[in-house]
């Protein structure tokens, strides 16, 4: 793997570091603190290319790798991590299953306005009974004639309420188990579909996550996203994917959490000295730095193996697990060099803290990537 990286990646990466320390520095401070959706960032990401960054021109879109897409989650979520899963969420999860698995017919319907920034996308497998157990799908696809009429519940889905595509997964034959799950590409205008909550999170408070309620929702025939049966193998590859997206927030979050705790160390003092000098907090510091440069390296190594068309599973879930093991203790050494300051708003740190646990969980949780990466190993031997 060749590690260094090209103009374009670094272009990307300097653009989309001083989009976010100008816009998302105190944007970030705010949709924390207020909740609200950042809608004018996003419609300003899309005007950069960052919403479709690595859908072909062709489509609308920028044209890039996916090594730049990480390299721009990170910087994002460096600065706020709502927005890095944002647009994690819409790019790996909701366009590239259409455009890597979709129909040409598909793609040109979709693509250029979700690359622009103009229509933004979800992934809608978990239902209340089915996060991890991804094949306990309750939601129902029936075939009516020209359409399918859907009908189930779908939970923590995140950009749900903004949403105007969505990948939605449901049983078209409950008899075939995880067989038997079908995709499907979902207007969201479609009469049917409903918001029905806005979860209440401990952080990523801009990313809204929300329960969607399907009640006869008629999706065109054509929506369907490669065939029948085939909608589980369409989340596995999609999760491949998507892993990647947070993978680079976590690498954002634990960047951040460095960052604020070398500026810390060398303006705090205690016992007449910078905090910076004592071997407690450098040591700290040190395993920051090193984990998060082991993090990065992985989430790298992943996405460039994903633009190689190579098989990616296992780094992808490699990256995740450590990269979000990384965030959570980076986050967490940063509270703890802070001391006091560090449990209040004053600092950005607490709000780190809050937002590195989610990156554990979603897309996967670090047991289920231990169980992908276990399976893989094993099966060497």
């Amino acid at each position: 793997m060749d590690l260094e990286l090209t103009d374009s990646q670094l272009g990307v990466r300097d653009t989309v570091r001083r989009f976010a320390a100008e816009r998302l520095d105190q944007a970030g401070i705010e949709t924390d603190r207020t909740h609200e959706f950042p809608a004018a960032i996003i419609k300003e990401l899309g005007e950069l290319g960052i919403m479709g960054i690595f859908v072909p021109e062709t489509y609308g879109g920028a044209g890039m790798d996916h090594v730049s897409y990480a390299l721009a989650i990170e910087e994002l979520s460096v600065q706020c991590a709502a927005t890095g899963v944002i647009v994690s969420a819409h790019s790996s999860l909701a366009m590239w299953p259409i455009l890597g698995l979709g129909t040409e017919d598909q793609k040109r319907r979709f693509l250029p306005e979700m690359a622009a920034g103009r229509h933004l996308g979800c992934f809608a497998l978990t239902e209340p009974q089915a996060g991890s157990d991804a094949a306990g799908q309750k939601t129902r696809a029936l075939r009516d004639g020209d359409c399918y009429i859907i009908n189930g519940t779908k939970n923590f889905i995140t950009n749900g309420p903004q949403a105007r595509v969505a990948i939605v997964f449901a049983m078209t034959d409950p008899a075939a188990g995880h067989r038997g799950i079908s995709a499907f590409i979902v207007d969201t205008g479609t009469p049917g579909w409903q918001v029905v909550r806005n979860e209440d999170k401990m952080g990523i408070h801009g990313a809204h996550s929300a329960q969607l309620s399907f009640s006869d929702m008629r999706v065109p025939a054509d929506c369907l996203l490669t065939q029948e049966g085939q909608g589980f193998k369409v989340a596995m590859k999609t999760l491949d994917g998507g892993r990647i997206g947070i993978a680079a927030q976590a690498v954002g979050i634990a960047r951040a959490a460095l960052e604020a705790s070398l500026k810390y160390a060398g303006e705090r003092r205690a016992f007449g000295a910078p905090i910076g000098s004592f071997q407690a907090i450098q040591w700290k510091l040190a395993d920051m730095a090193v984990e998060v440069d082991a993090a990065r390296l992985l989430t790298l190594q992943a996405a460039a193996l994903k633009d190689a068309g190579a098989v990616h599973t296992t780094q992808s879930a490699m990256a995740k697990l450590f990269a979000a093991e990384t965030a959570m203790k980076a986050a967490t050494e940063a509270v703890q060099i802070h001391g006091g300051y560090g449990y209040t708003r004053e600092f950005k740190v607490e709000r780190f803290f809050r937002d590195a646990k989610i990156t554990e969980i979603y897309e996967g949780t670090s047991e289920i990537q231990r169980l992908v990466i276990a399976s893989h190993v094993l099966g060497e031997r």
